[in-house]
């Protein structure tokens, strides 16, 4: 099993920012100044392109901190962040550009789709050493509850497998954005957990009706759907029930000094 390595420790309104190493994967760790051992501990996943310490992701993490003692987890996808990027990676960020600059979204779906699912193989055994390494800590144990809390596009297209995979989370929260192939809509079918889906409704890529197929696939007896006008990028999130995770991992026993 690959251990857990800190490398920096930060301090800043009631939250502590830990930034971490296991095996290859670089994460980060925000949990309160103080409170109970064994808080619920959240997943993020970030969008394709992007990194771990986004500034949204940023926001979320410290407020489900601070708002309910939690422990808030993320680490950089294969091929993001401070991650390098192997020729697979530039070839696929290539095509890509290139699908969107000739306007040729069937080109754009057959290589994001592509892609995503090798970032998926490669980044669900990583999630999972990383949850091994956490429950090795002391404050966090086998005993904490454990939830995903999503991200769209590619913090989904991770996120799908890796709650069929992991009888850990107990809840998850996914999001479109991204095209939900059969494979991952086969996947989503073994999901049980209470899911808490947000699409965005005018995507510029993605159908919204393949959206709503992979919604209909998760086999969760609670599953929820929010949905916005706007596309991935610029959506602004209303409506959203924020206590889900809260709900279905319990609050922490004490407030974050």
């Amino acid at each position: 099993m690959h251990s857990l390595r800190f490398t920096t420790e930060t301090s800043s309104n009631g939250v502590v920012e830990r930034d971490f190493v296991v095996g290859e994967a670089p994460g980060v760790l925000w949990s309160p100044v103080s409170g109970p051992d064994h808080a619920p501990l959240v997943l993020m996943g970030h969008g394709g392109g992007l990194h771990k310490k986004t500034p949204a992701l940023t926001a979320r993490a410290r407020d489900t901190v601070t708002t309910w003692g939690f422990t808030v987890v993320a680490i950089d996808a294969p091929g993001h962040g401070d991650r390098p990027r192997t020729a697979q990676d530039e070839q696929a960020r290539a095509d890509l550009r290139q699908a969107v600059v000739a306007g040729e979204n069937d080109r754009f779906e057959s290589v994001s789709v592509r892609y995503s699912t090798a970032l998926a193989e490669r980044a669900v055994p990583e999630w999972q050493a990383t949850l091994d390494a956490l429950q090795a800590l002391p404050e966090i144990g086998t005993e904490a509850p454990i939830g995903y809390g999503g991200g769209i596009t590619l913090g989904t297209a991770i996120g799908i497998p890796l709650t069929a995979a992991e009888p850990r989370i107990t809840a998850a929260i996914f999001g479109g954005g991204f095209f939900p192939h059969e494979e991952l809509i086969e996947t989503a079918r073994r999901i049980t957990v209470p899911v808490q889906f947000l699409l965005p409704w005018d995507d510029e890529h993605v159908d919204r009706q393949s959206a709503l197929a992979l919604f209909d696939a998760f086999a969760s007896p609670e599953k929820t759907l929010h949905a916005n006008p706007g596309d991935h990028r610029t959506i602004r999130w209303t409506g959203v029930d924020k206590e889900f995770l809260a709900r279905h991992l319990g609050r922490a026993a004490m407030s974050p000094a």
